[in-house]
């Protein structure tokens, strides 16, 4: 190979420039020369972008898997799909005029528009009204419901709604005061989950748990300083696990309605756990339990 060989020369110039970024490592770690502040990559549009004020029956929906099961489910009343050429493929529903529904083709700066610039929707965004309401009285054939107690990150909440389809719970149940209503982000978290189970919200948690108990359900609220395992807590066929937010944990209120409070024991040196990864734990005890009964 000749010594002007582009090829040669890029190989060397590669090696030479990992070398120099090696030393100036070593220099950094020694304390020899500063390590540069970390900047934030700003996101295009971001500093003019504002979230546009959707109406009380308004949601927007966005990613290929979100998506794809809010079209699935019957009881989804949707008012425009706006897509990509490429994520309608993606979406394998058929071309734009098979569906039932208006479809609008656009590019993802159309959508980011709408949804900001760090909603990862993949070229694809739903508009439909909320799902129906749901009433408590519907649960009573369903032997496990997750019960949450002001948890107001959408994330978590989401996260928590995938284990409750995961672990086959009947429901979710919030309050409506400092809980996300449903919307992009939390569907978004849910992976579809959204769709597969009901998401109820009440106004009043201790009446509502009242309600539960009523329909044959012993619930159990989940403290670090319960007074015993949740193990050795279950009773009866039906259960309703109640959690409280992160920090807060379970209001007093709450802590006085719950039939039986219990800890989730931790072998480990850390004793509390993300409340998206106690709801897993317990969900999956819980099942455990009833599948004996």
């Amino acid at each position: 190979m000749s010594k002007d060989d582009p090829n040669e020369k890029s190989t060397r110039d590669t090696h030479y420039a990992t070398l120099r970024r090696q030393v100036r490592d070593a220099k950094r770690e020694r304390g020899e020369i500063p390590t540069p502040a970390f900047q934030k990559r700003k996101p295009r549009g971001g500093e003019d972008w504002k979230a546009p004020q959707l109406a009380p029956d308004q949601v927007h929906l966005y990613g290929l898997h979100t998506v794809r099961a809010a079209l699935a489910n019957k009881e989804r009343q949707i008012v425009k799909l706006s897509v990509t050429m490429n994520a309608l493929a993606r979406l394998e529903i058929g071309t734009a005029e098979e569906q039932s529904f208006p479809v609008e083709m656009v590019s993802p700066q159309d959508i980011d528009k709408v949804l900001g610039p760090d909603a990862i929707h993949q070229g694809v965004m739903l508009e439909t009204k909320p799902l129906p309401m749901r009433k408590l009285s519907a649960l009573k054939d369903s032997p496990l419901i997750l019960v949450l107690d002001q948890v107001t990150d959408p994330h978590n909440v989401g996260a928590i709604m995938r284990s409750a389809v995961a672990f086959n719970a009947g429901a979710l149940i919030t309050t409506m005061r400092h809980s996300p209503t449903e919307s992009g982000v939390l569907a978004k978290s849910a992976s579809g989950a959204l769709e597969m189970i009901p998401y109820i919200q009440v106004t009043n948690l201790a009446d509502a748990l009242g309600e539960l108990h009523k329909l044959g359900f012993t619930s159990i609220g989940l403290d670090s300083e319960g007074p015993a395992p949740i193990e050795q807590t279950f009773s009866g066929n039906k259960i309703a696990l109640v959690l409280g937010a992160e920090g807060k944990g379970l209001r007093q209120k709450t802590r006085e309605t719950v039939s039986a409070l219990a800890r989730l024991d931790m072998p480990g040196e850390i004793k509390s756990l993300n409340v998206s990864n106690a709801a897993a734990i317990a969900l999956y005890a819980t099942g455990q339990f009833l599948a004996k009964t």
